[in-house]
């Protein structure tokens, strides 16, 4: 989103313990604002296969009770309930859950969804098998806290699940473009550090057994790369957002570095767009109860 950027790789792991304070009851409002924007369900059910592919890598089992933090539009929610799961699916953005609602009623899967702040589950001790989040959780304000709650609510022994764009690849390139058009409030975290190891081991490895990392390629495919940006431009908030705070001229100049930053990644020769944006898949082990 337009007030959250990855840094560089190393800015990101090299970021000084004295980092200026930032108000970040503002930031969520900003962010708030920008996920509420649009309307993300149409960029959301695109990346369905990646909420598939999630509950693969955790081995999900019928009947396990699972938490979709984060969830949108609920694509890791939809994939968890098609396994037999009993699934929560929640958000701080009611749009986006209903839109979630709306799918997993029109395949008549039975799911429990509810308005929550990944920041302050309210759910008690151990009250799931495994949590998932695929592209959510990584742009919490809190980081440290998000993880201690996703930790705190998964039972010992169980799973988290995590999808998280990497700093290196499309969309953490592309947040860096936004970066500079837009620049964060000093202090911001970055949501890159979940797209690292050394990021994923500050946040959980203290409650974690094992944290297995696997990179991962979503692959974007559109009729062109205007066509891209034409669909975030309106439909993605993050993108909406940035686009609504610029004048004409600076809209002009971060259309064009965006249409640089999507050329360099297509991968297709005959006008449409094969754009891999990198990822990795992330399941956290957490230890058995002693």
């Amino acid at each position: 989103m337009s007030d959250l950027r990855p840094l560089p790789p190393r800015a990101a792991a090299d970021a000084p313990a004295t980092a200026p304070a930032i108000d970040l009851s503002a930031l969520k409002a900003r962010q708030h604002a920008a996920w509420s924007s649009g309307d993300f369900g149409i960029i959301g059910v695109t990346l369905q296969s990646v909420g598939e592919s999630l509950c693969e890598a955790v081995d999900l089992h019928a009947g396990e009770r699972v938490l979709d933090v984060a969830a949108g539009n609920g694509n890791a929610t939809l994939a968890a309930a098609r396994r037999f799961a009993e699934v929560t699916s929640t958000d701080y953005v009611p749009a986006l859950l209903e839109n979630g609602r709306a799918r997993a009623q029109a395949e008549r899967l039975p799911v429990t969804f509810r308005v929550a702040d990944a920041e302050a589950l309210p759910f008690g001790d151990a009250s799931f098998d495994v949590v998932l989040s695929t592209y959510g959780v990584m742009f919490t304000p809190d980081q440290a806290a998000a993880a201690r709650e996703m930790l705190r609510v998964c039972r010992p022994g169980g799973r988290i699940g995590l999808a998280n764009w990497t700093p290196e690849g499309f969309i953490g390139q592309l947040f860096r473009v936004i970066g500079r058009h837009l620049p964060p409030p000093p202090g911001a975290p970055s949501p890159a550090l979940w797209g690292t190891r050394e990021g994923l081991a500050a946040l959980f490895g203290d409650g974690a057994a094992a944290i297995a990392a696997t990179p991962r390629d979503f692959v974007f495919r559109y009729r062109s790369a205007a066509h891209w940006l034409e669909v975030f431009r309106s439909w993605y908030g993050p993108v909406l957002k940035a686009f609504a705070a610029l004048d004409a001229a600076g809209q002009a100049r971060l259309e064009q570095d965006i249409l640089d930053l999507l050329g360099r990644f297509n991968r297709a020769t005959d006008g449409t767009l094969v754009a891999p944006a990198a990822y990795l898949e992330v399941v956290v082990s957490l230890r058995p109860a002693r």
